[in-house]
């Protein structure tokens, strides 16, 4: 076996290294979006609309006035309509798919197309004072429109509508036709029902435009309850008597401030 022979290496009598440590490594900041001067950026206004839309759109869900993703909803903001996207599911709709179009139809924000039932939209606008409009089908609406020409005047909130409350007769969906029928059952009226198909309201706020497809959907299942007791026939209000109902109604609520 080979001698071992000891190590005579002098010891390491170097200081250990006492160098202040360096700045803690941050992590790389994420990537900024690329700004698209194409892409105009959308103003606090139309964001702030936008959000009370989705908000209305939901609710026509959640309340059983639409099924999957029939109805539409829109708001005019100056002379930019917000309106929900075609054959996207409401739930899903988020801030970054804000749809805006003009007057005329032209897209000004957003990549989604707009609702197959623009030009009804754009005809009520056009045609009205209308700032907000709720499209359902409703089903106990839908159901009186292939009934009768009109809603009766089963109940005194027909006032708040502005009388009985007309049916357009038929015309295939998303179609001039359709537009023109339903503006003119809604000379003098915020609600009408389209002929086999639902309901369109309209109002100054979003809130306004859903409370009154409600109350047209509650008044239509009213008078299919009423109507549907054999041997009689509901009563219905009178003009006089609507007209009266109509002048309490604009005194309703909370005054202003």
């Amino acid at each position: 076996m080979p001698e071992q022979r000891p190590d005579h290496r002098p010891p390491d009598h170097r200081p250990p290294d006492h160098r202040p440590p360096g700045p803690a490594a941050t992590p790389d900041p994420p990537p900024s979006a690329p700004s698209d001067p194409a892409v105009p950026a959308v103003p606090a206004d139309l964001a702030t609309a936008w959000r009370d839309l989705v908000d209305t759109a939901r609710r026509t869900v959640t309340d059983g006035l639409v099924v999957g993703t029939s109805g539409n909803v829109s708001v005019r903001v100056g002379d930019t309509v917000l309106v929900t996207p075609t054959g996207v599911p409401y739930d899903r709709l988020g801030p970054g798919d804000l749809t805006a179009v003009d007057l005329t139809g032209r897209r000004t924000h957003g990549t989604l197309a707009p609702t197959s039932e623009l030009p009804l939209h754009l005809a009520v606008y056009h045609g009205t004072d209308a700032r907000a409009i709720v499209h359902t089908h409703a089903v106990h609406a839908t159901a009186v429109s292939t009934l009768v020409p009109e809603l009766p005047a089963v109940h005194y909130m027909t006032a708040a509508l502005g009388g009985p409350v007309r049916v357009a007769p038929y015309a295939t969906y998303g179609t001039d036709e359709l537009a023109e029928n339903a503006l003119h059952a809604l000379t003098g009226r915020s609600a009408c029902l389209l002929q086999n198909h639902g309901t369109l309201t309209h109002g100054t706020t979003l809130a306004q435009a859903y409370d009154r497809t409600a109350q047209l959907e509650w008044m239509c299942r009213l008078w299919l309850t009423a109507s549907a007791v054999p041997g009689l026939t509901p009563s219905l209000l009178s003009p006089r008597q609507l007209t009266e109902a109509a002048a309490r109604l604009r005194g309703y609520g909370q005054p202003p401030g």
